[in-house]
C-alpha cells in the first residue's frame, strides 16, 4: 500500500518534473492510494499560493480542485484520519533531533507508518528521515 504526501500528489494535477513518474506510479496501483485530511489542507494551500504568485489562474485551480475531489470521490485516494497517536509519534520523531523532519512531514510519516504504507514523497529530506527511522519511503 502507498501513502502519498502532498509533494508527490500535486505533480499528478500540475505539470512538474516528477509528473510523468507520479502518473505511472498512480496508474500502476491496483489498490487506492492513501492520503490524509492534512493532504487536502496542503493541496488547498498550494493552490492558493500558486494563484497569489500568478503561477496558475483561478480557472486552472478550479479544474485541479475539481479533478482532485473527483479522484477522492471515485476511490482513487482514500483519506486517513489524523489521530492522537499520529501526533504522539510525530512529537517523538521530531524530539529525537536526528533528522531535519518538519512538523507536517512528521504527521504524514506517522500516518504512513500507522497504515504500514510506503511513503511516496518528492521531498528528499522527508524520504531521508523516513529511511532513518526504518520506514518504507521513496520518491516517485
Amino acid at each position: 500500500m502507498l501513502y502519498f504526501d502532498t509533494s508527490a500528489l500535486l505533480p499528478y494535477y500540475r505539470q512538474e518534473s516528477s509528473s510523468d513518474a507520479v502518473q505511472r506510479l498512480l496508474l500502476a496501483q491496483p489498490a487506492p492510494v492513501l492520503i490524509s485530511h492534512l493532504t487536502e489542507v496542503e493541496v488547498a494551500s498550494a493552490l492558493s499560493r500558486w494563484v497569489r504568485m500568478g503561477e496558475l489562474t483561478e480557472p486552472q485551480v478550479n479544474r485541479i480542485e475539481s479533478a482532485f475531489q473527483d479522484d477522492v470521490r471515485s476511490g482513487r485516494f482514500v483519506r486517513c484520519m489524523l489521530e492522537p497517536l499520529h501526533f504522539q509519534r510525530a512529537v517523538y520523531w521530531v524530539s529525537m533531533r536526528k533528522t531535519s523532519l518538519r512538523t507536517l512531514d512528521a504527521l504524514h510519516l506517522a500516518v504512513a507508518e500507522h497504515h504500514d504504507a510506503c511513503l511516496i514523497s518528492d521531498d528528499t529530506a522527508l524520504v531521508s528521515a523516513a529511511t532513518f527511522f526504518g520506514l518504507q519511503a521513496r520518491s516517485p
